[in-house]
């Protein structure tokens, strides 16, 4: 059974970020559909996708000079920190960890998607468009930086 579905709600408009996030969704059910056998191999999948969305995510924050980057950038950092974790559990044949993992990451991503990405979805539309940027605060409510 899949963790996630891809649904209209997910899209942010902006057709590359929505591919990568596409490709998360697909990444993080074969994980979470993994055997014991191809666990190491699904997880690697999608930790060298994790880190190269978050690092075309980091850069168009610093290219258009997004106001909460830190804050989201600390979260994709302590999301990656957590899969390096979880691959040491890996390692030792725990892989019961792989699947808490990726139902984990399903709910997060959700939640991360629906406000720090449509946050920065938002801004990048508007500073294309040459309107000016509507106004930007930390999805936590709080100071991240």
């Amino acid at each position: 059974m899949k963790l996630m579905e891809w649904t209209d709600g997910l899209e942010l408009g902006l057709e590359r970020m929505d591919d990568t996030h596409r490709e998360f969704v697909d990444q993080l059910n074969a994980l979470g559909e993994a055997g014991d056998e191809h666990m190491m191999a699904c997880f690697d999948a999608l930790y060298a996708h994790t880190v190269a969305h978050f690092e075309q995510e980091n850069e168009w924050m610093r290219s258009i000079a997004f106001p909460p980057i830190h804050c989201h950038t600390a979260e994709h950092d302590g999301v990656l920190e957590v899969m390096r974790e979880v691959r040491r559990h890996l390692e030792a044949k725990d892989f019961n960890v792989g699947r808490v993992l990726a139902k984990e990451m399903a709910e997060w991503f959700r939640g991360h998607a629906a406000t720090m990405d449509a946050m920065l979805a938002q801004v990048m539309k508007a500073k294309s468009a040459g309107a000016p940027a509507p106004e930007t605060a930390c999805a936590h409510g709080a100071s991240c930086s």
